[in-house]
């Protein structure tokens, strides 16, 4: 049996993968969804690590470490941390080992479209960031999806703390870890171009294409769960 650790992206929480996880399971395997503290502005991607590892403490199986979006940036935290048999990046950032998030913004300044930042409220008292637009987040995260997930999501989106982003990524190099990297072809947040890119030149990642936008597990939960069985 192989375990499934699903870790979230900016804005959401363990509640956008479920209608990914009764289909891993129908197929056989064990999902750990993760919620991490996003909205908490003292946490870092190190904290994020942290609660991943303590939410798959007691997980003998083989474990895949799923990271959505921002998350890109969490999953290979865990990798040094505990043994894991492989690594997705689903729509994903990857890190640059040594720069912050908001440097390497600048290294790769086609890794984001910037038009989401219309959508986003100035940053709170506690550095914080929440969507404030919801028709430009239902095009930018949830263009594919039916319109009761796409509203339900909407209504769920929570803070996200700007803090993390400037903290340099403490990796001296990317773990050795296999990975796939699962892009989106009409994913409108992560450029699908740059992670073509990235998967080959900075992970050597097996690279899966899927039609969609940036949250294929609301919008093709079945084809995600079973590109994932078929390549676990």
């Amino acid at each position: 049996m192989t375990t499934f650790a699903l870790v979230h992206g900016a804005w959401h929480g363990a509640w956008c993968f479920e209608r990914l996880a009764p289909a891993l399971e129908a197929l056989g395997h064990r999902v750990v969804a993760v919620d991490l503290p996003s909205d908490d502005a003292t946490a870092t991607f190190d904290t994020y690590a942290d609660v991943v590892v303590a939410a798959l403490e007691g997980e003998a199986d083989e474990l895949v470490g799923v990271g959505h979006s921002l998350a890109g940036l969490t999953i290979p935290l865990v990798a040094v941390r505990r043994p894991v048999r492989r690594l997705v990046y689903l729509c994903a950032l990857v890190p640059v080992p040594g720069r912050s998030f908001v440097e390497q913004r600048e290294i790769d300044r086609d890794m984001l479209y910037p038009d989401y930042m219309a959508g986003m409220s100035e940053l709170d008292a506690h550095g914080r960031r929440r969507w404030v637009d919801d028709v430009l987040a239902r095009q930018i995260l949830y263009a594919d999806c039916d319109d009761g997930a796409a509203s339900a999501a909407i209504e769920r989106l929570r803070p996200q703390s700007q803090m993390p982003y400037d903290e340099p990524c403490v990796l001296d190099a990317l773990p050795p870890t296999p990975s796939t990297y699962v892009v989106c072809g009409e994913d409108r947040l992560v450029n699908p171009d740059w992670s073509r890119r990235v998967s080959n030149e900075r992970l050597g990642a097996d690279l899966i294409d899927l039609p969609g936008s940036h949250s294929p597990f609301l919008s093709r939960p079945n084809e995600l769960a079973a590109v994932l069985h078929d390549r676990m």
